[in-house]
């Protein structure tokens, strides 16, 4: 039964009242609540069942998850047909499987390891999935168990030493035979002993892949994915499998795009995290995308594919693999679809959050977010009734939501998320290669082991001019820093005037971070004949940490020839007049050079 939950019908939704990034509308078409109804994320899907036009929903209703499960098809806001299904569904599609008139779509159920196949909304045929291999050492322990040759506690070890060690998994039997209680055990071997083993795969995803020709009302072959790995492509009538792919981990999410007869992808989620992308000249993967998390949602979007995870972000990549974008979500993601409006040109991926919010991504950027009564479990974009732009969403709480797109709608490619803007991922207008251009990468690449060994000697001999030059100013203390841990100094030495007279400054620093320096002493070695100092011996006193201490002196010219020659300064431990603190310092006008030297030499 079907109640309303909002009212009046029709009153526009503005998205651009919840996002600034667009101007587009949508409107409430119907909110209702759907008694009892649950769905799974692909568990609905759009169709002309009657071929009249008008595209109807379909919905897999899981029901309690024990009975009760049901195929339900809606026209417009109310139910049109049920029928019962035998088992959950895990995945359901409509696809076209012949060319007869009129041409009515069938839906398939993926239930178990069947595909139930709906056609004009009544059961038409039902494919099994083949039988796996079965464990020959497995078969002989239930041989023994058949002739009474071990009890049911032997049964039970001998099948958990092949669970251990055996390559190929145990059947479903024998792992139900291991869960039982002691007591249960010979009422179960006494059931089943006599009947054969049998070890059976589950469907896990499905989806629909033209045969040979890309229109919309093109034959589809089936497509699904398995619990032990298989992917299998069957075709449309005889249900037989026509191509058979491997994985190396179990498939759960699958987008399909191409023609089986000319060139497909597809582009698989597994449980592992990882994104495999299947083509048809490999029954191996062709490529890998290794994810941060695992996939919840996946989508392709023209040539890139677009991945939910759960780590509430949303990444782009191309169909190569290589990572192109990251979005980050408020929300973990429930659910994903794909917008596609081919009369406009227009795509976009819609996100179902669990805040419940929808978001609309074109590419990285946001375009509109849409605000829900309660979570989106599963959402449908397409044509519905007579409507292209039909938004339809159902929820948590079994409710479904309608809202259709105006057509005055205007999108606008605008970003409202932080980061950089759109502009700066457009590709430059990069001019065209010169012949000038070409002709020196010609040259580069016939000359490259020249070149690349003229720049590592080139390179050597630089580090060994720098390594000679810092060598020598170390053993000559020339630089105006001491090269004592215990001890660190700083000195600069500042000449003023023009001559004869000359006053000379020097500025002496503890660089310690808190200890004091003393004990220290300043002296002059000179020329005699050419300058003479008023004081040429200085008692430094103590050096506080971080302060400048200034020691003035002056210097009297004794030539009037203009001749010039070097003073040197010598800064050493009272105690040790052969200390190793030594400067060098430039002098002006005639006293030209003012160097330091070790008094060693």
């Amino acid at each position: 039964m079907l109640t309303m939950t909002q009212s009046p019908i029709f009153t526009p939704f503005p998205l651009a009242s919840v996002s600034h990034c667009c101007t587009f509308t949508y409107t409430s078409a119907v909110s209702t609540e759907l008694t009892s109804s649950y769905f799974l994320l692909f568990s609905t899907a759009l169709s002309d069942l009657h071929g009249d036009g008008e595209n109807k929903l379909v919905a897999g209703d899981l029901g309690t998850g024990v009975c009760n499960m049901k195929l339900k098809v809606y026209h417009g806001t109310g139910l049109l047909s049920e029928s019962t299904l035998l088992d959950l569904p895990t995945g359901m599609v409509s696809f076209l499987m012949d060319l007869h008139e009129p041409r009515t779509p069938a839906i398939a159920v993926a239930s178990g390891p069947f595909i139930y196949v709906y056609k004009n909304l009544r059961p038409y045929f039902k494919f099994t999935l083949p039988s796996l291999e079965v464990n020959p050492l497995e078969q002989d322990v239930w041989s023994q168990a058949k002739e009474d040759m071990i009890d049911p506690m032997t049964l039970k070890e001998m099948l958990e030493g092949l669970r251990d060690k055996a390559e190929i998994p145990l059947s479903v039997r024998s792992l139900r035979f291991l869960m039982l209680e002691p007591q249960e055990m010979e009422d179960f071997v006494l059931l089943h002993k006599e009947q054969p083993i049998r070890r059976q795969t589950v469907i896990t995803c499905i989806g629909t892949l033209k045969k040979n020709m890309a229109d919309e009302d093109a034959v589809s072959c089936l497509v699904i994915g398995t619990e032990n790995g298989d992917v299998y492509i069957l075709d449309p009538e005889a249900f037989t499998i026509l191509y058979k792919m491997s994985l190396p981990s179990t498939p759960n999410l699958m987008d399909v795009t191409g023609q089986f007869d000319v060139e497909f992808r597809i582009t698989v989620a597994c449980r592992n995290g990882n994104i495999y992308i299947l083509r048809r000249d490999s029954p191996k993967p062709k490529y890998c995308i290794e994810l941060s998390s695992h996939p919840v949602g996946l989508v392709r979007m023209g040539k890139n594919v677009v991945v939910g995870c759960s780590h509430e972000t949303l990444h782009g990549y191309t169909q190569k693999g290589k990572k192109l974008w990251t979005a980050y979500l408020p929300a973990p993601v429930t659910t994903m679809a794909l917008m596609d409006l081919p009369t406009r040109g227009f795509q976009a991926v819609l996100v179902g959050l669990a805040n419940c919010e929808v978001h609309m991504y074109r590419d990285k950027n946001l375009v509109s977010t849409i605000k829900t009564p309660d979570v989106v479990t599963s959402i449908c974009f397409g044509r519905y009734g007579r409507e292209d732009g039909t938004l339809i969403m159902t929820t948590k709480g079994g409710g479904l939501i309608v809202k259709i797109l105006k057509r005055t709608a205007v999108f606008e490619d605008r970003d409202s998320a932080p980061g950089p803007p759109i502009a700066q991922s457009i590709r430059l207008n990069v001019p065209k290669k010169t012949k000038l251009y070409v002709d020196q990468t010609l040259r580069e690449r016939e000359n490259a082991v020249a070149m690349h060994r003229a720049f590592q000697m080139d390179l050597s001999r630089l580090r060994l001019a720098a390594a000679r030059a810092y060598v020598k100013a170390l053993e000559s203390s020339l630089t105006p820093m001491s090269a004592s841990l215990t001890e660190p100094l700083k000195m600069n030495a500042v000449v003023q005037g023009l001559g004869p007279s000359f006053k000379l400054t020097l500025n002496i620093q503890n660089t310690a971070a808190c200890r004091p320096v003393m004990n220290l002493a300043i002296s002059f070695l000179y020329d005699e004949n050419l300058y003479s100092m008023r004081t040429a011996f200085f008692k430094i006193p103590l050096l506080v940490p971080g302060l400048n201490y200034p020691i003035d002196t002056f210097v009297e010219c004794l030539s009037d020839k203009g001749i010039s020659d070097i003073i040197k300064v010598r800064l050493s431990p009272i105690q040790n007049i052969h200390g190793p603190y030594i400067f060098r310092i430039t002098s002006m006008c005639t006293m030209k050079n003012m160097q330091i030297e070790n008094p060693d030499e």
